[in-house]
């Protein structure tokens, strides 16, 4: 992968070398961020507001393939997989921190490569990078992220707070991240058996750039603000929309009706879902890895709601008796199943 670039083996600086090199350009812009990178702790100040942390690792082999992922998209993906989770809990993101393990594959080149992208992230986000760690590995990549934020007691929005007769919405369109991915291994098996063959994805930016390229939905959360909007049940969309929306209806122990004509497609996904020969709806259902915002609000909220073209409206909460149901386009009713992520599946 790095045969034709210059290298710097990794051991020529050592871990702490490794990091000072990494570093030496952070810049802080947090009023939050006391003490950044260059001590034991990070010192985060948050006055008068409920701090968030969330935490998420990606493993090479099982979370990404760099057989096809640019080490700067990768950075880029491991930051907005974390912020995702803070905007999903209604809240502002202002510091990551980013631990590597590295194999000896891997030159300082390769490294900077990732971090350019964990750099934009950053920048584009406004989140501060605070600290981590690197080490050695022996099984590949691994990258893990911890982001934190704040947001004021009354707006943080929890996943078990969803009401009957709520509205079920999501930002966005969905399926993309996983047609994306299809897309990616169809022509990664083809240059395996014949290395001459150069990738055909022409016409195809939109949905491999929603799987290697993922935007967290930060200003979904900036939007509901500015129109006086709280959600009152909220989960971003990592491992499959119908996941997602039984996690809201179990832990808020409420039922639910989907419509399946109201799920958001992207006319891009829909056609490569069909020439894959896939249902678009079960890739928007099982699928994973949108980064979307799913989440609930009182039907008084419906006319502000109605009018934002990024959000559709998809369904509604019912009673926990009623139980969790797909309607279909021609008005079939079917339980609805997650066939979504399974980190520990074999």
């Amino acid at each position: 992968m790095f045969e034709n670039q210059e290298r710097t083996n990794i051991e020529q600086l050592g871990e702490f070398g490794l990091i000072d090199h990494l570093t030496k350009n952070i810049k802080l812009t947090q009023p939050g961020t006391v003490k950044g990178v260059g001590d034991d702790a990070a010192v985060l100040d948050f006055p008068g507001k409920k701090v968030l942390v969330s935490t998420d690792i990606l493993l090479e082999g099982i979370h990404f393939d760099l057989a096809y992922t640019p080490l700067k998209h990768l950075g880029y993906k491991a930051i907005q997989v974390n912020l995702s989770d803070i905007y999903a809990m209604n809240g502002t993101a202002t510091q990551v921190t980013v631990s590597l393990g590295i194999s000896s594959k891997f030159p300082l080149e390769a490294v900077e490569e990732l971090y350019e992208g964990i750099y934009l992230a950053c920048e584009k986000y406004n989140v501060d990078l605070v600290g981590g760690d690197t080490t050695s590995s022996k099984q590949g990549l691994i990258i893990s992220v911890t982001a934190m934020g704040y947001a004021e007691e009354k707006d943080i929005t929890y996943r078990n707070t969803a009401g009957e007769g709520d509205l079920l919405c999501v930002s966005g369109d969905l399926g993309g991240a996983y047609i994306g991915l299809q897309l990616l291994e169809r022509e990664k098996q083809i240059y395996l058996e014949n290395p001459n063959i150069q990738p055909d994805l022409e016409g195809k930016d939109y949905i491999v750039e929603r799987q290697l390229k993922p935007e967290a939905r930060k200003d979904i959360v900036e939007l509901l603000k500015d129109i006086d909007v709280k959600p009152t049940a909220m989960i971003d969309i990592s491992d499959g929309l119908a996941s997602e929306i039984l996690h809201i209806c179990k832990q808020s122990d409420k039922g639910c009706n989907l419509y399946e004509d109201k799920i958001p497609l992207d006319p891009m996904t829909y056609e490569t879902a069909r020439e894959f020969n896939l249902d678009p709806t079960i890739c928007a259902l099982s699928g994973g890895e949108d980064y979307e915002l799913l989440f609930t609000v009182k039907q008084a909220d419906y006319d502000k709601i109605k009018l934002q073209m990024d959000i559709t409206i998809i369904g509604h909460i019912t009673e926990a008796s009623a139980g969790c149901n797909l309607v279909t386009k021609a008005g079939v009713v079917h339980p609805l199943k997650a066939q979504g992520w399974n980190t520990f599946k074999s």
